[in-house]
C-alpha cells in the first residue's frame, strides 16, 4: 500500500514538472509571438514610430529571405567561400539595429522630444543591411541561373544530336537517281524554254 502510495506521488511530481516544463515554452513563445503582432500593429499607423516597425519588419524578412538563400545553396553543395560567415555577421548586426529601432520606436510613441539624427542614422544603416541581403541573394540567383542554363543548354544539343540520330539517312542511291530523273526533264526541255 505504501508503495503504491509512493509511486502515485512520483508520477505527480513528474507530472508537475512536466507542465512547468511546457508552460514555460507556452509562455515563451507566447510572448515572441505577443511581440511580432505588437510590431505589425505598429507598423500600420502613419509617423516616424510607424516607419520604425515598417524597417524593423523588412530587415527581418530581408535577412531570413538572405539566411534562406544562402542555407538553400549550402544543401546544394555549392562552394560559397566566407558567404555564410558574411550573413552570420549581417544578422548580428541586424539584431543590433533591430533592437535599436525598436528603442526608437518605443521612445517616439512615448514621447515627441526624440532626436532626429539618430533616425536618419538608423536609416542609413538599415538601408545598407538590406542592400548588403539584396546583393547577395541576387548574386545567388544569377549563380542559380547560370548553372540552370547550362544544364538547359546542354540539355537542348543532347536533344538535337538524339534527334539527328533517330533521322534515317539519306540512300545515295535516291539521290543519284533524283539528280538522274532531273537530268532527264531538262534534255526533254525545249531549248526555249531552258
Amino acid at each position: 500500500m505504501l508503495v503504491i502510495l509512493l509511486f502515485l506521488l512520483l508520477m505527480g511530481a513528474a507530472g508537475i514538472y512536466l507542465l512547468v516544463k511546457v508552460g514555460k515554452k507556452a509562455t515563451k513563445k507566447a510572448r515572441k509571438v505577443s511581440t511580432r503582432v505588437a510590431s505589425h500593429m505598429a507598423a500600420m499607423g502613419t509617423g516616424d514610430a510607424a516607419e520604425t516597425e515598417r524597417m524593423r519588419l523588412d530587415l527581418r524578412r530581408e535577412v531570413s529571405l538572405t539566411r534562406q538563400a544562402v542555407d538553400q545553396a549550402l544543401h546544394d553543395g555549392w562552394g560559397l567561400g566566407d558567404l555564410p560567415h558574411l550573413v552570420a555577421e549581417i544578422s548580428t548586426h541586424a539584431d543590433q539595429l533591430d533592437a535599436q529601432l525598436g528603442i526608437y520606436a518605443q521612445e517616439r510613441r512615448v514621447s515627441a522630444y526624440v532626436d532626429h539624427t539618430a533616425l536618419g542614422r538608423l536609416r542609413d544603416h538599415h538601408a545598407k543591411l538590406t542592400t548588403a541581403c539584396a546583393r547577395i541573394r541576387a548574386d545567388l540567383l544569377n549563380d542559380r541561373m547560370t548553372h540552370a542554363a547550362g544544364g538547359i543548354d546542354e540539355l537542348q544539343s543532347r536533344t538535337d544530336l538524339e534527334i539527328e540520330a533517330r533521322r534515317r539517312a539519306p540512300d545515295p542511291l535516291d539521290q543519284i537517281d533524283e539528280l538522274y530523273n532531273r537530268t532527264m526533264v531538262e534534255r526533254s526541255r525545249p531549248d526555249d524554254l531552258r
